[in-house]
């Protein structure tokens, strides 16, 4: 039986006059890749940031492993598991690969600030494991050659890449990535495609807002779909494609057919 890692229930989020979502309310389960797509303006990164924690909604509320979600505190959400990645990239530019992933470690440690500044066993202990874990993480997503080039010197496709290291490595049970193939050439969004199917194989549910609608059509288990800041279907790719709402809305009468 299917469990239910987020519920969300009734999200309305307004700027002034403007109603950025309305009474959104999405399932995923957990161990899915979740598709959340739409048009431009659609709301879905406005989603994001209301779940992250960086936007408080005007209504509704989120349901996280079997609890409420607290809104509007972007650490407590990284704490109870939620991890994103940012359309635009934000990594520490003047440190490198392996420093960036430690940082999102840093999250998971039980350091005193005392420790720290004398740099007593356990911390320089748990300093050792920090580092061994975050060069594993950059094993993992195929940049650990770049382990110790300043990320602002990496490649498009390596920054996407260790940007997610970082956000795994605050080791969520859900990884949110927010259009993580744009301006991504085709070998790398296959590449790509691989690492967020293998990211699930291991046990991380993933969220995943993305342009590349043929991207999410063939990674992910079940898609929504957002529209002026409605949802206007949620289904297998399959039902979603072909839903009219949907074509007219955003694929297009060629993708009718």
């Amino acid at each position: 039986m299917s469990i239910t890692l987020l519920e969300t229930q009734n999200i309305s989020k307004r700027f002034g006059g403007l109603q950025a979502l309305t009474d959104v309310s999405l399932t995923i389960k957990k161990g899915e890749i979740y598709g959340l797509i739409g048009p431009n303006g659609a709301g879905k990164t406005t989603f994001f940031n209301v779940l992250t924690g960086a936007y408080t909604p005007n209504g509704g509320e989120f349901i996280f492993a079997g609890s409420e979600l607290p809104t509007g505190t972007p650490h407590v959400v990284v704490e109870r598991g939620i991890a994103r990645t940012f359309q635009n990239i934000r990594l520490f530019r003047e440190m490198t690969a392996l420093e960036n992933v430690m940082a999102g470690h840093h999250l998971r440690s039980d350091s005193s600030l005392w420790g720290i500044l004398t740099q007593n066993r356990h911390t320089r202990e748990e300093e050792r494991l920090i580092t061994e874990r975050a060069f594993e993480m950059l094993r993992y997503v195929g940049i650990e050659h770049h382990a110790t080039t300043l990320s602002r010197n990496l490649s498009y496709g390596d920054q996407r890449r260790l940007e997610i290291a970082r956000a795994l490595a605050t080791e969520p049970q859900l990884l949110a990535l927010d259009e993580p193939a744009a301006g991504m050439n085709a070998t790398e969004t296959a590449q790509l495609r691989e690492l967020i199917s293998t990211i699930r194989h291991d046990g991380v549910t993933v969220l995943l807002i993305e342009h590349d609608v043929k991207l999410v059509m063939g990674l992910c288990d079940r898609v929504a779909v957002l529209n002026f800041g409605k949802k206007i279907a949620e289904d297998v790719p399959a039902v979603v494609q072909k839903n009219p709402d949907v074509i007219e809305a955003y694929l297009g009468s060629s993708h009718a057919h």
